[in-house]
């Protein structure tokens, strides 16, 4: 029985990004080792989408205010584009320190988790 999914972000400069998910996002971890940490996500839920080549996968985290997690991400110095609204939901993107992006939205869609 599967009982949980890990994500790996690959990083230019992943302890930068490891304090941003501790400091600013608030994520919760342990270390697993030589300060290797491993963040607890909140629940998560999963989409399969076709696409014309395989190995392409994406992290998007969700919320339920969306205005209101760009509000408080800028107040911290977090760099957010804007709000862009789409069928299935409200989406923007934040840079990482590292200088990935990462999604985070605001579902319009029945979810399967409960937020």
């Amino acid at each position: 029985m599967i009982t949980g999914a890990h994500i790996i972000l690959y990083s230019k400069d992943a302890d930068a990004d490891r304090a941003f998910f501790g400091d600013v996002l608030g994520f919760d971890s342990v270390d697993a080792g030589n300060g290797w940490l491993i963040f607890a996500l909140p629940p998560a839920e999963l989409a399969l989408h076709p696409h014309n080549e395989n190995d392409k996968h994406e992290l998007y985290l969700m919320c339920k205010d969306i205005n209101a997690e760009s509000a408080s991400l800028k107040s911290k110095g977090v760099e957010c584009s804007e709000v862009k609204d789409e069928p299935w939901g409200a989406i923007m993107y934040i840079t990482l320190p590292g200088g990935g992006k990462v999604g985070i939205y605001q579902p319009k869609h029945e979810m399967a988790i409960k937020m």
